[in-house]
């Protein structure tokens, strides 16, 4: 008989079931689990919990009599009512917990991982080559470049220069609200969506399972049917103006030219190598300039997948690394979710929109929310689960890098080559969200000293060794030495740890 084939919840494209180089058979029955335990764990996002077990639901019922999907306290329970001890295949799962899981149980064959560009083998070649003190993002995106053909001319990257940061880094147009942008899709919601609600009602009625953030109408997608139609809505009308605003926030428009495909690749719905080469198909086609198409590529192929190698490259101790030493618990109102506690404009349109929607873009998390809790000398662990409950597209795999090792700096630049945080200055230059603030950006003392900016000299003043070590920091020392209202500055700070900024 042919082994059962295990899919994890997010591992619900159709390339996780498609047959050979290491994949179930063609006709291989599907068990799929969902584990209450997972929930119990963790105080997810309500919107994460119910985009996650729509979309298992919705693979369930495509596949059809083909699966045996199970409602389990836990995988073991689930499993064993699935198929007993019979032998079952299950694809290498994204995170150390799940593979020590599936590795322990002795019907259990472990397929090489899908969903990624390349195999762990290629990047433990191409790191072994290096050692750890160079293993950096940059090189990491041209190898892959390279090694896939991917937004290539012959041997040399399109355009002449594998990297178009330079023009990528535009503030948002002065004045405007929004940038104008095509709406992004939206799916439609049906009676699987209604049941999951009412399942994760009666969860936190009857179960003890508890939520945080709101869950109104889903917005990304929980089929492949509606993956790809969110990629063709990107691709086709909002890839051309995401390149040279990718950095920048406006508080009326967070979604702004952005893919919001994370969610749908970290659910395995579509597969990274075909949402880049899209987008390279787009530029070819002459329907989207070279530089957005290049900081697209750049988040999946370069980021995105770097992620994923470290995660795994790394090994468990890394979760533990805390290089700055900093071990403050996060306050009740930011792990509530409490925006409307907040003063701070940047800071309570940032945790409001993770509150009501369970997303931002990558530079609020980074330079507000992972800025903040670097600047408050917050446990970088704790920091970490933070983000992995609070957002759609998280997952262990994908936090534990981007949180502990770039947004904390809490593996002391294995990853990154410097902290990123900065002061109110950076946040009013590449936002709207200093307008109408209480506090002023350019005020380091006083009643309406920016927290952000009292933060980073704060901070500065805590790692000046480190920093001043550090040639990419190396001046933000000498910009403390030059300060004459130091101690004020770190008084007015000290604030900051009783009151909510």
């Amino acid at each position: 008989m042919t082994d059962a084939h295990w899919l994890f919840g997010d591992q619900l494209g159709p390339h996780f079931l498609t047959p050979g180089d290491g994949g179930p058979a063609r006709d291989a029955p599907v068990v799929m689990i969902e584990a209450r335990s997972v929930l119990r764990r963790r105080r997810f996002h309500r919107a994460k919990a119910h985009l996650v077990l729509s979309a298992m639901r919705h693979r369930a019922a495509e596949l059809g009599d083909r699966v045996r999907y199970v409602r389990a306290e836990t995988y073991r329970d689930g499993l064993r009512e699935a198929i007993g001890a019979g032998p079952v295949t299950v694809h290498h799962p994204t995170s150390r917990a799940a593979l020590r899981l599936v590795r322990s149980l002795e019907q259990v064959r472990v397929l090489p991982a899908r969903g990624f560009l390349l195999p762990q083998e290629a990047f433990r070649a191409w790191a072994g080559e290096r050692g750890e003190a160079r293993l950096r993002q940059e090189d990491f995106y041209r190898w892959v470049r390279r090694e896939l053909h991917l937004l290539m001319d012959g041997d040399a990257p399109a355009g002449g220069r594998f990297n178009h940061d330079h023009d990528n880094r535009e503030p948002p147009p002065k004045g405007a609200r929004t940038l104008g942008a095509p709406r992004p899709y939206r799916p439609r919601e049906d009676e699987i969506d209604e049941e999951v609600r009412a399942d994760l009602d009666r969860f936190e009625r009857d179960d003890g399972i508890r939520f945080v953030g709101r869950d109104g109408p889903r917005r990304f997608p929980a089929t492949r049917r509606e993956a790809l139609a969110a990629l063709r809505r990107f691709v086709e009308h909002r890839l051309a103006t995401f390149g040279p605003y990718e950095d920048a926030v406006l508080a009326a428009d967070p979604v702004m030219s952005h893919s919001l495909l994370s969610s749908s690749l970290n659910l395995g719905l579509l597969d990274p190598l075909e949402a880049v080469t899209a987008a390279e198909d787009a530029w070819r086609a002459g329907r989207a300039p070279l530089n957005s198409v290049e900081g697209f590529v750049r988040q999946v192929a370069g980021w995105r997948e770097y992620v994923w190698q470290l995660y795994w490259y790394f090994g468990e101790d890394y979760r533990r690394r805390n290089a700055l030493g900093h071990r403050a618990p996060l306050p009740e109102w930011f792990l509530e979710l409490d925006a409307d506690a907040v003063t701070a404009r940047c800071l309570a349109t940032v945790l409001a929109q993770v509150r009501d929607t369970g997303w931002t873009h990558h530079i609020p998390r980074l330079m507000v929310l992972g800025s903040h809790a670097l600047q408050r000398g917050w446990d970088p662990s704790a920091v970490t689960d933070w983000f992995h409950r609070c957002f759609v597209d998280a997952y262990d795999w994908v936090m534990l890098p981007n949180v502990t090792g770039m947004s904390q700096y809490a593996d002391g630049g294995l990853m990154t080559t410097k902290p990123y945080t900065s002061g109110g200055a950076y946040i009013h230059r590449m936002s709207d969200l200093c307008g109408g603030c209480a506090y002023r950006p350019g005020d380091r003392t006083g009643e309406r000293a920016c927290p952000f900016t009292t933060g980073y000299w704060t901070f500065a003043h805590r790692h000046r060794d480190l920093l001043a070590a550090n040639h990419r920091t190396s001046r933000a020392v000498q910009g403390l030495d030059r300060l004459g209202d130091l101690d004020e500055v770190l008084a007015t700070d000290r604030r900051w740890t009783t009151q909510t900024p």
